[in-house]
């Protein structure tokens, strides 16, 4: 079985095979497509981005091809949802790579970026704020959790900003500026300005200062910072999903990266040319979390919506428009199968990851 998450910024896949109570990733795709470059501006997907993405798109289709999935989901995010254009970039994903995406609600992207993650929560502690930084929107989520029971959402909210729209908001070039550190603490103002109503709706400021709230945390942002706290010389999955970050940490490396310039940033191994203009704005975005919940120590998580899709294939919980057995495929024009630098080595760990936890 596979799934396929295709957000404002990146394309990924991960194709897995269930197990006994589990499922085991045998491969897995990443790419940045950057699909929404624009759409916050022009309301339109461009043919350059669209052109990137479908590329990255026959790469999948190609895997899935190769071994064998009979089960598959494939969802598109914000910048889907926002393009006036999408319907004909869903057409032409189709016609070209024979996969048919579905364009999910913040809603469901919530459900799924939460229950992909949720098994690195601390059943001890009685509530939770999770969140998902995204390219063209932010996921958040207050969670209660019962001993015994599967954790249960409460609340949750969907804010405009991600990494790519913020970026686009504030402008790239602004944070290259002669004032970094003022240019980013206005973002961080921006954000916080944004999440003050969900602040106020879900009342945890009692409960955070008797330490009955945790934050767990998914997105390239938090697990870029990780990487970096970590000194990794190059990411590694495996150390940094499950992780804590301090929040005087993340300050620390996020004040540290608004005073490089977009150069100095690309040179940090966990972050390189493709993330440098991006980095940023998702710091500001972790900054402001950081700032309204002080929970003080925030857990990482780099997994999210493919592995949310991934459960609810398994336990019969996902909707009837997937990839199935029965179901119509549309044979796409076969790309090469050669591995390229974009198509990785089997997914660096295949833990059995347990099902029916959200």
């Amino acid at each position: 079985m596979a799934a396929l998450d295709l957000g404002t910024n990146n394309c990924r896949l991960l194709i897995a095979r269930q197990g006994a109570g589990g499922y085991q990733v045998i491969d897995a795709f990443s790419r940045i497509v950057r699909l929404g470059e624009g759409v916050s501006q022009s309301g339109r997907l461009s043919p350059e981005a669209m052109d990137r993405t479908v590329e990255a798109l026959k790469i999948c289709a190609a895997k899935m091809e190769r071994r064998g999935v009979s089960l598959a989901r494939a969802v598109a995010t914000e910048a889907c949802r926002r393009a006036e254009n999408c319907s004909g970039f869903v057409d032409r994903v189709r016609e070209e790579a024979g996969i048919a995406l579905d364009i999910i609600t913040s809603g469901e992207e919530a459900d799924l970026a939460f229950k992909g993650c949720t098994p690195l929560l601390d059943r001890n502690v009685a509530q939770a704020i999770v969140f998902d930084i995204g390219g063209g929107s932010t996921e958040l989520g207050w969670l209660r959790l019962k001993p015994g029971r599967p954790p249960h959402m409460v609340a949750w909210h969907s804010m405009p900003f991600g990494v790519v729209s913020l970026t686009e908001e504030f402008g790239a070039e602004a944070a290259e500026g002669d004032n970094p550190m003022a240019f980013y603490r206005r973002m961080v103002d921006k954000v916080a300005a944004e999440l003050d109503p969900f602040r106020r709706a879900i009342g945890a400021g009692r409960l955070i200062s008797e330490g009955g709230v945790q934050m767990l945390g998914t997105s390239g942002t938090v697990t870029t910072l990780a990487g970096i706290q970590l000194g990794l010389a190059r990411y590694e999955r495996s150390l940094v999903d499950g992780s804590f970050l301090r929040f005087g940490d993340v300050e620390r490396i996020s004040s540290d990266l608004a005073r490089r310039d977009c150069r100095g940033r690309a040179t940090l191994p966990c972050i390189g040319v493709e993330r440098a203009d991006l980095v940023l704005s998702g710091c500001a975005i972790l900054s402001a979390i950081c700032r309204i919940w002080p929970v003080g120590t925030l857990r990482v998580a780099d997994r999210g919506v493919r592995e949310g899709i991934l459960m609810s294939l398994m336990t019969g919980t996902a909707p009837d428009n997937v990839y199935g057995d029965d179901a119509e495929m549309i044979e796409p024009n076969k790309p090469a199968l050669s591995r390229t630098r974009d198509d990785p080595v089997p997914h660096p760990t295949a833990d059995l990851i347990a099902a029916g936890d959200f």
